[in-house]
C-alpha cells in the first residue's frame, strides 16, 4: 500500500476517514467521509473502487487496518494510507473542521 504526506493528499480526493464518529465529529479533514474502523467491511460498497482512495484516521494505524483489507480481501490496489493522519493534517494547518 501506498503512503503519502497529508499536504500530497489532493483537494478533490476520495478521502475516507475511518475514526469512530464521535472523534470525526471532533475534527475531521474538509472532504472527508466517515466510515468507522467498526463498519468497515459492511460499508465499502461506499467506496468508489474506480478512484485512488485515501485512507485517513487519528495517525496512521487504523488506516492501514483499513487498506490491508481492501488490497487483500477487495483487490484494489489503489490505497493510499495518509501518514500522521488527522493530527498531523490539522497541524499542517489544512482545511479540516472542528
Amino acid at each position: 500500500m501506498k503512503e503519502v504526506s497529508v499536504d500530497q493528499v489532493p483537494a478533490d480526493a476520495q478521502l475516507i476517514d475511518v475514526r469512530e464518529p464521535d472523534e470525526y465529529a471532533a475534527v475531521r479533514a474538509e472532504g472527508a467521509v466517515n466510515i468507522p474502523l467498526s463498519e468497515f467491511v459492511a460499508r465499502t460498497d461506499e467506496i468508489n473502487p474506480d478512484q485512488d482512495i485515501y485512507l485517513i484516521c487519528k495517525s496512521g494505524g487504523r488506516s492501514a487496518q483499513a487498506g490491508e483489507y481492501l488490497e487483500q480481501a477487495r483487490g484494489w490496489d489503489n490505497v493510499i494510507n495518509v501518514a500522521g493522519g488527522t493530527t498531523a493534517w490539522v497541524e499542517k494547518g489544512l482545511p479540516h473542521q472542528n
